[in-house]
């Protein structure tokens, strides 16, 4: 199984509520083991569009679903959850589901590009990434995890009760 990291992020119709329900499914899919996620933070949203803040969280699974057919489950819960895929980019959402890591794969596909490639420009992936992962995960030509996450000033997020 691989060790997949998973960004969520809510900024519709009960947040973390919307980030919990998204927890359920993922733990529901098929050939999938959901190990941790971690805390929810609540940050400003990215962009020029008015809109409320989000809250987000990354999980961490272990799957053995193909990383496409791992895409199309994560858009089936957000289409289950009322996400409506507008055009509008760093829109309000009710939920956002991205991976972040598949294992040690780069993957470079018209629907899939792993590692995320904005991950190491935001805080509010980098920080929770860095809360569950394992001592030692590295992003290939970018270094530790840890070590990345802490050139972040966490205090622009603010832990959320889940």
């Amino acid at each position: 199984m691989d060790n997949i990291f998973i960004a969520l992020g809510s900024n519709l119709n009960g947040p973390v509520e919307q980030l919990n329900q998204a927890l359920k499914h993922l733990a529901g899919l098929p050939q999938t083991e959901l190990v941790k996620h971690s805390a929810f933070y609540r940050n400003r949203p990215l962009g020029t569009v008015v809109q409320p803040d989000y809250v987000n969280a990354v999980v961490w699974i272990r799957s053995m679903l193909a990383p496409l057919d791992l895409l199309d489950k994560l858009q089936e819960i957000e289409q289950r959850q009322g996400r409506e895929r507008n055009g509008v980019r760093w829109g309000a959402r009710p939920i956002d589901l991205d991976i972040l890591l598949y294992g040690d794969r780069q993957i470079k596909h018209p629907r899939l590009t792993v590692p995320h490639r904005e991950m190491l420009n935001r805080d509010f992936v980098m920080i929770p990434l860095a809360e569950i992962a394992p001592p030692g995960l590295a992003l290939s030509g970018a270094g530790l995890v840890e070590v990345l996450a802490a050139q972040f000033d966490s205090r622009a997020l603010v832990r959320q009760a889940g």
